[in-house]
């Protein structure tokens, strides 16, 4: 059975996908909401945090809490969590990645010092394109240790590559750095995104480890600046 909490979430996340409750409006307050679900405030709290932490709202100490635009996509920036996991999160939006390629090249001196390898390891390259709803809007760059995710193939790029290591490879993902900046974009950007006259995009770097402490992956995500919106939960 559903807890309470989730059923208020999926109720109120109805409403704000729908138009009911529309960008920028005030959600019913506590009183009101445990009044219409026959929840405890307690509960309520806890469905008002989970639309918080999904980026559906935000509060506003002392005004109350208000409905997030939607034309932004939401992306938790908590978690490490891959685009096929984050597209499931992602409701109606039209989803689709195209590979544009995958390829084995050779670490250079920068890169053997990142991964902590010899110069000239074998290096698996990814290339793929994001469009969402019709609109090309993330550039990934994926870099992976060759003989820490073998078997990569542009089909295996086509869906989750974090399914094929943790459910084909076996292996168990254990944590990222992460780094998230604003950088002019490039003639690749320019290429692989459709940028609408914007002269910048987010990029976010994540380096991945597997649970023994092996560098597998550097991914560099770069994302139209106008399309997105990260969320995070910080809690003391």
């Amino acid at each position: 059975m559903m807890p309470k909490y989730l059923h208020i979430y999926h109720q109120l996340v109805s409403r704000i996908q729908d138009g009911t409750l529309p960008a920028d409006t005030k959600l019913p307050s506590e009183t009101e909401l445990m009044q219409e679900f026959e929840a405890s405030r307690g509960t309520v709290r806890k469905a008002i945090d989970a639309l918080q932490e999904k980026g559906f709202v935000r509060k506003h100490q002392g005004k109350g809490v208000f409905v997030l635009s939607q034309d932004a996509i939401a992306f938790q920036f908590n978690g490490i969590v891959s685009f096929s996991e984050a597209h499931r999160q992602m409701g109606q939006h039209d989803v689709k990645t195209d590979v544009i390629s995958c390829t084995t090249i050779e670490a250079n001196a920068e890169l053997a010092y990142q991964f902590h390898v010899a110069p000239g390891t074998p290096l698996t390259e990814v290339k793929r394109v994001r469009t969402i709803d019709g609109e090309r809007v993330i550039y990934d760059i994926n870099l992976f240790v060759t003989s820490l995710v073998p078997g990569l193939t542009t089909d295996i790029a086509g869906g989750s590559i974090y399914a094929y290591i943790e459910q084909t490879l076996g292996r168990q993902i254990s944590y990222a750095k992460r780094k998230i900046e604003a950088q002019p974009a490039t003639i690749d950007d320019q290429q692989h995104l459709d940028l609408e006259g914007t002269t910048h995009v987010i990029v976010i770097t994540n380096d991945t480890y597997y649970y023994e402490g092996q560098h597998f992956e550097r991914t560099q995500s770069r994302h139209r600046l106008d399309k997105f919106q990260f969320t995070d939960i910080a809690r003391r």
